[in-house]
């Protein structure tokens, strides 16, 4: 069994005006899923990128607009969308207080293919415990 602190993840500054807490992921043990939690101010989110693997996108507090393809949707608290492995999708913070997001991937190890980005790709590496850049 693997327990997990929340005081135990260190929140991190992924982009501006964007932290993320990772929870499950290969650092914690997972074998085949990434969870985390976002905190997005006012205007800010992930730009359009693509992983090889499903992810669900929950919107614990606030609102987000979704991309996903060509569809997009305003999604509120206590809403989700599935976004298929493969398929380009982002979001940004749709309202005026910090948007509190929950990502559950299906890979032990974060990592996003930029469509419309100065980087091509970000990988969370487990060992490193931060982000980088490829």
């Amino acid at each position: 069994m693997q327990h997990i602190r929340d005081s135990d993840r260190p929140i991190e500054e992924w982009r501006e005006g964007v932290r993320t807490r990772m929870y499950a992921s290969a650092v914690t043990g997972a074998s085949q899923l990434v969870v985390f939690e976002q905190w997005c101010d006012p205007g800010h989110g992930a730009p359009r990128h693509r992983h090889a693997v499903e992810e669900v996108l929950r919107v614990l507090s606030g609102q987000a607009r979704i991309f996903v393809a060509d569809d997009e949707a305003l999604v509120a608290t206590g809403e989700s969308v599935i976004v298929p492995a493969g398929i380009d999708h982002g979001f940004v913070n749709a309202g005026d207080d910090v948007l509190h997001t929950q990502a559950i991937l299906a890979a032990p190890v974060f990592e996003a293919h930029y469509v419309e980005s100065d980087r091509a790709s970000y990988r969370w590496l487990p060992d490193a415990r931060a982000g980088e850049s490829a």
